[in-house]
Formats: structure tokens, sequence, C-alpha cells
């Protein structure tokens, strides 16, 4: 903790402070909002803070500080700050109370951050219906990565809020997801204010040149100029940094100390809590003098000893810490270690005992592996990545070591530390490694190399764990094979990967349970569509042991049931990402399954569906701070037909994509660049991006660019193309079998061949299918080739028929194409409102929908993680747009997709 700053310390800083104001005005109003100030040590940064907490009159404040000691212990400066609002936990719904209980330790459990959030979004909601809340965060470049990702998470949702909050953070250090937030950069003072806080403050008599040299290596830092006319002017130039030296200028204060008083400081240094009931039984565990020590360390100015230890600023308390002695700092933590609840803190009593070890020991990590135990259950992948490599470090046993450390490899990567991860497991290499470990050391190397945008060495370190495991473990490295295919698929770099792998699983060891999923797709890569559709039937829908494959790879399983042209699959895999995602909490499933659910909304023309499916989806992504997934949004601005929306997206994707190397993104953008310009018309661009699309070779993508193809190469005269995609197409739906696949190839047969049987065995297979869109194109294809054959009356039913669905569902593009076929046969189409959620932000789709549906503004909130004051405003817009004034008229809305 640290203290109040000098008022002098606000010299020169007019703009910030008005800055600030405007932010306090604005929560006061309702519109609450977050600010972060940015600068480095000394610069005046908790000084503005406390100017905030003194200046905030009306509101309750409430105040946490990260902390470098204690930045591994997950949710600690949450706690810090929710503590003074625990009161209002009783007014919370049980899910949300037993989410911040499960967060701060009270119960066991495993939280999850985003529920986190929305608890303590109602908490400070509940804390500021009274009176407005303010919030102050300081030194947040040393937040715990959990507190820093459900602090930023407020930090965007208190909009309709009386909540401010602050953050002051240092530049150039890991400060997270607040690097999103608005900022405000705290700079140097000027020569002149600069010479203004020197005259107030200094209490020692410099002359111009001693001044000026003062001013030069302070850099207007206003801490250097407090703590640098210390030294009378009369220290040696210095070189080094101003936080560095104004660290110094602190220890100097340490010089004349008596023994007593300098422990008495070191472990008030090696307590980040500022626990005075800690410090004080710690003290009397080494016999200190409690009065003469703890006058003379106050006399010093850089501490105070109250219902908090508070140091003057945060840079005191690190320079008293590094200024400590080893034996000093190891005995600090000794006694903290001693006098720390083992019950209620375990994990706080254990670090201590580990920072006070001079060597290896056994006892302490084995509970490092307890405590990384509890953390992982508590949510904290950091902090149990922490234990684990200490635990490691601690390790006497070489076996027990290296175990520890290549699983703390595995938890630093599940923490999403992957250079820190890439970092540990080079310290094993020269260790001697069992066959099994050497696979480990392989599979955790490919792990991290698809994590990283640049390294495109993961497919061969997890084709290396699999041939490893060849002859010890074989249904290992089966599952080591797929495992790479899974992998690059969720992180979109899919392309070439299948080859790859598929070469060197043809000399793996048979499956336990053959034929599996392995043998399936490397019988497709050898045999074709045709011999080994049945076998990929099956192995989808029960993977050998009754349980449908996505129920274990949901990534490869989508690919391969859109290889079947089967939408009923698709659905069924996104209702059960759905549920299992919901049921579980889990982020990750529920946004793969948020995505899918969009992309067969898409492929079934159900455009509102796929808008609320992706605001949900980006809800979560934003709250869990995960990367974008992109490919439901390509397909949507495609399938809508929106030149300039798409074509934005389509290079903004693309750039992405080629920065992180992902095929598979830029196949997903050449795909649905292909639907987009056959809508349009525009068919030499279709014809160019379904070329790329289907040589790329990806399973789904390579066969739905097909008929794309056919119609682009077609309309361009390149009817030698067209045939031979025609070909490729037709194995693979015959194959299938399925009345989409069949409808779809007997289109594009039309196309080629100009028979009308082919056009209305389309149009027959495609009334069965879901696919709303790809029907409306059977009727408009047919549509075109008779108004082309001069049957102006048969012509108008199938081009009024597309125009009708192609409009009714937002498919702009297409729809227009069918407006102009019928005004070429003498018919005006019928003019038709557009969808109600065309008015809509995509946001404003998801809140109406889910009202319509009887939804409460509260369990919409909980959906988009939004509060419910949040959620109503959102509504009093939709009102507005639509022209209704109640819920029940929203209800009743025909036009919002539902």
């Amino acid at each position: 903790m640290t203290s109040d700053h000098s008022p002098g310390q606000l010299v020169g800083r007019q703009a910030e402070i008005r800055r600030i104001d405007e932010l306090a005005d604005a929560a006061r109003a309702g519109r609450g909002g977050a600010l972060v100030l940015r600068g480095e040590a000394g610069i005046g940064k908790s000084a503005l803070l406390d100017h905030t907490r003194r200046a905030a009159s009306g509101f309750r404040t409430v105040q946490a500080c990260g902390s470098e000691y204690e930045r591994e212990l997950p949710f600690a400066a949450l706690h810090q700050l929710c503590l003074p609002m625990l009161p209002h936990l009783a007014e919370l719904p049980d899910r949300h109370r037993d989410a911040l209980r499960n967060a701060f330790g009270l119960v066991t459990g495993a939280p999850d951050v985003f529920r986190i959030g929305v608890a303590t979004l109602e908490l400070l909601s509940c804390a500021a219906r009274e009176r407005p809340l303010l919030c102050l965060i300081d030194d947040a470049q040393w937040l715990d990565t959990a507190s820093s990702k459900v602090l930023t998470f407020l930090a965007r949702r208190v909009t309709c809020e009386p909540v401010a909050m602050m953050f002051a953070a240092r530049p150039n250090h890991a400060a997270g997801e607040l690097d999103e937030l608005p900022g405000l950069f705290v700079g140097g003072l000027s020569d002149t204010d600069a010479r203004t806080l020197l005259a107030a403050q200094s209490h020692v008599t410099l002359d111009d040149q001693v001044r000026q040299r003062i001013m030069a290596e302070a850099r207007g830092n206003p801490l250097a100029l407090l703590e640098l006319p210390r030294a009378g002017g009369f220290a040696p130039p210095d070189t080094s940094s101003v936080p560095t030296r104004i660290e110094r200028g602190f220890q100097a204060r340490l010089a004349d100390l008596p023994d007593g008083a300098r422990m008495l400081l070191t472990v008030a240094s090696a307590d980040p809590t500022g626990d005075p009931g800690l410090l004080w039984p710690a003290a009397r565990q080494l016999d200190l003098d409690l009065t003469a020590s703890g006058a003379a360390a106050v006399a010093t100015g850089l501490v105070e000893f109250s219902t908090r230890v508070s140091f003057c600023h945060p840079l005191a308390r690190s320079a008293v810490y590094r200024a400590a002695e080893a034996e000093q700092r190891r005995t600090a933590h000794r006694v903290l270690a001693e006098v720390t609840d083992p019950v209620m803190d375990p994990d706080r009593r254990v670090w201590h005992r580990a920072q006070a070890g001079t060597g290896p020991d056994e006892d302490i990590a084995a509970e490092l592996e307890r405590s990384a135990f509890r953390a992982r259950s508590r949510g904290g992948a950091v902090a149990a990545a922490a234990f684990l490599e200490r635990a490691a470090e601690l390790s006497l046993d070489a076996g027990r070591r290296t175990e520890r450390t290549l699983t703390a490899v595995r938890a630093q990567l599940d923490a999403g530390i992957n250079d820190s991860a890439a970092q540990l497991l080079t310290t094993v290499e020269n260790a001697a490694l069992d066959e099994l470990q050497h696979a480990r050391v392989d599979l955790l190397r490919g792990q991290i190399a698809f994590v990283r945008n640049t390294d495109g060495n993961g497919p061969m370190f997890m084709l290396r764990a699999a041939q490893r495991l060849a002859e010890p473990d074989p249904e290992w490295s089966r599952e080591c094979f797929l495992d790479a295919l899974e992998m690059s698929l969720v992180v979109g770099r899919a392309t070439g990967v299948m080859d790859m792998v598929l070469a060197a699983a043809r000399s793996a060891a048979p499956a336990p349970r053959s034929p599996d999923v392995l043998d399936a797709l490397i019988r497709l890569a050898a045999d074709g569509h045709r011999a080994t559709v049945p076998l990929i039937r099956s192995v989808l829908d029960g993977d050998g042991d009754g349980a449908p494959m996505w129920t274990r790879r949901p990534g490869l399983a989508v690919m391969i049931a859109g290889e079947l042209w089967d939408p009923h699959a698709l659905r069924a895999i996104s209702e059960w990402l759905m549920k299992t995602g919901r049921e579980s909490g889990s982020p990750l499933l529920l946004r793969l399954g948020l995505a899918q659910l969009a992309s067969c909304a898409v492929l079934s023309g159900e455009l509102g569906q796929a808008i609320s499916a992706i605001a949900e989806e980006e809800a979560i992504a934003e709250a869990t701070g995960g990367p974008p997934v992109t490919y439901h949004r390509l397909q949507l601005v495609a399938m809508r037909g929106r030149r300039q929306e798409a074509l934005e997206l389509f290079e903004t994707v693309t750039a992405a994509a080629t920065v992180r190397g992902s095929g598979q993104l830029i196949a997903n953008t050449q795909v649905t660049a292909a639907v987009l310009h056959n809508g349009l018309g525009d068919y030499p661009a279709a014809l160019v991006a379904a070329r790329q699309a289907a040589a790329q070779g990806d399973l789904f993508l390579a066969g739905f660019s097909l008929p794309e193809l056919v119609e682009a190469a077609v309309r361009c005269g390149e009817h030698d193309e067209a045939a031979r995609a025609l070909e490729s197409l037709t194995e693979r739906t015959d194959a299938s079998g399925t009345v989409s696949g069949l409808g779809i190839a007997a289109y594009a047969r039309g196309l080629v061949t100009g028979v009308e049987d082919h056009y209305r065995e389309a149009v027959e297979h495609l009334e069965k299918s879901p696919m709303v869109p790809y029907r409306a194109r059977a009727h408009l294809l047919y549509g075109e080739w008779l108004r082309r054959e001069g049957r102006r009356r048969d012509c108008r039913l199938h081009l009024r028929t597309a125009h009708e669905l192609l409009s009714e569902a937002g498919i702009e593009a297409f729809a227009r194409r069918a407006a102009d076929e019928l005004r070429a046969t003498g018919e005006k189409a019928r003019p038709r409102s557009g969808p109600a959620y065309d008015q809509l932000t995509e946001q404003e789709v998801y809140i109406a929908r889910l009202v319509a549906t009887g939804a409460t503004s509260k369990e919409v909130a909980a959906r988009l993680f939004l509060s419910p004051r949040t959620i109503d405003a959102h509504l009093r817009n939709i009102f507005r747009k639509l022209g209704i004034t109640s819920r029940r008229q929203l209800r009743d809305h025909p036009c919002l997709g539902i």
C-alpha cells in the first residue's frame, strides 16, 4: 500500500485534472467510464489518483493496488477492490454471489473469469445505487492476470452506470488488456513547472547551477525533483534512469537506521498485503523493539503504520526490499510464513516459505504443487504456472524436477504465457529424458509453435512426438496426429497441415478400434469420396465408440460434416457446442458453438440469428480476451451482399491472416469473396477467388468453392474449367447423397449443360433442404435460363420465388439480381421492406431477439456481460428505431428474423 502524495506534485497538471474531472462529472450523470494514466515511475500518476479521491465529492471510493510480488495470486487485486463492497453480496443473485465467493477463495470450485466479471459488475452497480462509485487502481502493471481481465471487463461495461474507474500504470510493462482502454499519457513537467515545484517543495537552498543540473537529471519527473535535492547538490553525476536514481534516493534514507528499524522495514516491504496483523506478529518473532524500531522507520518518511502499512510510493517499497541483504529478505519471508494462517491463506504462506529457502526442499515443492492445484481450480492459470515453476526449482530429485517443469510449461501454455513456456522448456532439453518425456517435450514445442504466429514448426514437432510414441504407446501416437489436425483448425492454420499429417500417419500403428477418423482421412486422400464417404459418415456419427466425433474433436468434425454437404450434422455440432459450453461455462466451447451457429444460420438464410450469435460471440471474446473468430462474419457479409462492407472486411482479415500465416483463413476469405462477387454479378472477380479457394484443397472450403467456380467460369466463357469443377463437385455430392449437395450440384450441372431437367432436379432436391439461400439460387438460375430461352411467363414464377426468398432473408445482392431479371421480363419486383435487423446494430439485434422471446433485462445482461441498466438503455434505442413503445410490441414484431 502507498500513502497520500503531496498536492505539490500536481503542479503543471491542469490538463490531466480537467480530463479526470470530466470522467467524474460523466459518472455523476450515470455515464460511467474508465481512464488509464500511463507514465514512468514517479511521474505523478499516484498523486493524480489521490487528487481524484479528494476531489470526487459525493462519490464512494474503493481502491486497489497491484503488487509485483503478488501478481501470481489470482484475484488478489480484485479482492482488495471489492472488500469494502462485500456487504452488498447478499443483494446479488445466487449464481453471482457464488462466483465472487469462489473467486475470493471463500468456497471451493472452478470459477471462470467472465462470470466473475458479470458478478462484479452487478456488485458495483449495487454499491453505486445510492451515490456514484469511484474505483482507483494503482500500479496496474502489476495486477494479477485474473484481476486484470475482470477489471478491464468492468471498465468496458460501466458506460450506463454511475461508476468511474481510474488506473495508473507504467508504460512498457505487461499491462495486458488495459492497453485497449482509454488512456492519458502523463509526461514530464515543463521547465517552468519543474522550477515552481522545486521552489515550493525543496527545503534545501540550491544555487542556480545545482538547480539546473537537478532539473536536467529529473527530466520533468516530479518525484525526482522532490528526491534529488536531498543529496544537497553534491552527489556525483548519475547517468542511470530516473526511477533507479529515485530508488537509490529512498535507499539513502536507510543508511543511518538502526538494525531493528531496517529489519522492520524489510518485513513490511516483503508483505504485499499491507496488513499490520501480519507485520507486528512477524516483528515480534524477531524480538524487535516495536516502539523504537517503528518510530525510527516512520522518521524516514518512507512508511506509515496505521490501519494499513503504507509506503510513501511504490518505488519506496521496492527500494527497501532491494536494499536488504539476501539473508534479511529470507528472514523476512520466513517470519511472515510463520504468522500467515495455513488454513485461511495457505498459498501466500507457502510462497513466503519458498522465498525464504536457500536450496532444494521437497516439502515446500510438494506444497507448492498443492497450491498450483488450488490456483488452477480457482481459475488462476498464471498462479498455477508460477507455483509449479518454483516447485521445479526446489526439487532435489532430477526426475521430479523434470516432471514439474513439464507440468509448469503446460500450465504456462494454458495461461497464454507462451514465450515463458518456450524459455522454461529449454531447461529440460539436456536432462536425461525417457522416450515418453521426449514425446511430451515435442508435443509442448508443437503447441507453442502453433500459437506463435511466426513459427511454422508446430506440425513438425507434433508429428515427431507421434513417431516417438508409435512403439511405446500406439494409441497416444494416433492421438498426436489428430491433435495436430485439430489444433491447426482451432488456430486457423490448417492449410497444408492435412497433407503433412496424413503422409506421416500412413505408417502409424493400426487403431485399437479400427477404422477410426485417421484411417478415414487417409483413405479419402488416397481413394476419393465415392470409396470413402461411408467410412467418413460412420466415424463422424460414432467415432468407433458410439459417441459422435464432435464431442472430442469439434473442429475436425465441422470440416468433415461440411465435406459431406450435411447441414443437419453441422447444426447438431453447433447445438452440442452451445449446450456443452453453457453447461460447463467454457468460453472456448461456447465461442466455437456461437461461431458455428452463426455459420449454420447463414447457410440456412437465418441472417437475424447469425447476427445475434455473432454479437454474443464477440461479447464473450471481449470479456475473456480471446482471439477474434472471423469466418462466420465473412460468411455473413458475403451472403448479405454489401460490397463495400464485405471488401473492407476481406482486406482486414487477409492482412491479419497473412501476418499470422493462416492459409485456412485466407481460404475462407476466398470462398466468401466468390459468393459475394457471384451475387453482385462480378463474375471475373468471383472466378479468381473461387479458383484460389479450390486450389487450396482444404476440407469443406474447397468443396463449397466448386459451385461458385462453376457459375463464375460459365459466365466468363471458361467452359472447360467449369466442366472440370463440376466433375469434382459431382463426385463429392453423389457420394454424400444429401439433398443439399445433390441440389447444388444439379443447378451447377444445368449451368454447364443448359439442360432444363437439371434445373428442375435442383429445385426438387433443394425444396427439402434447410439451405434456403441455395434453394433461392436454384430458382434464380432456372429463371435466368428460362428468360434467355424466351420463356418469359415460365421464368417469372421462379424469379418471383427467388426474389421473395432472398429479399425476406436480407440476401441483398442476389435479390437485386432476381429483381433485375424480373424487370427484364417486363415485371417489376414487388418492393419489400428489409428485415428489422437492418435498422439495428448487431448487439441490438441480439437484445431485441432475446427480449422478444420473453427474456428479462437481467437475463440478457448475463448473456452479454452487461448490466441490466445498460440493456434497458439499448432497449430504448431499439424501440425508437423500430417505432414501438413496449416489449409486447417487440414480441409481435414480424421482421426480427426469429
